[in-house]
């Protein structure tokens, strides 16, 4: 799964540390989903998708191999 949580906060002129303490998470955690290296709850991904004022699917690319 991709995801657009990088550019998103970057278009938002946000970093990772207010990103993270917008949704009440770790840096690291914001890190990793940038990265890849985490694919987020459900709950989380809601929260993500909300701030940015779009949807979970627009957020989140689900890529079927």
């Amino acid at each position: 799964m991709r995801n657009t949580v990088k550019f998103l906060r970057e278009k938002n002129e946000l970093t990772q540390q207010e990103l993270a303490n917008i949704l009440v998470v770790s840096r690291q955690t914001i890190n990793s989903l940038e990265t890849g290296k985490y694919n987020p709850s459900i709950l989380l991904a809601h929260k993500i998708a909300k701030f940015f004022d779009t949807v979970i699917e627009k957020v989140f690319i689900f890529e079927e191999e």
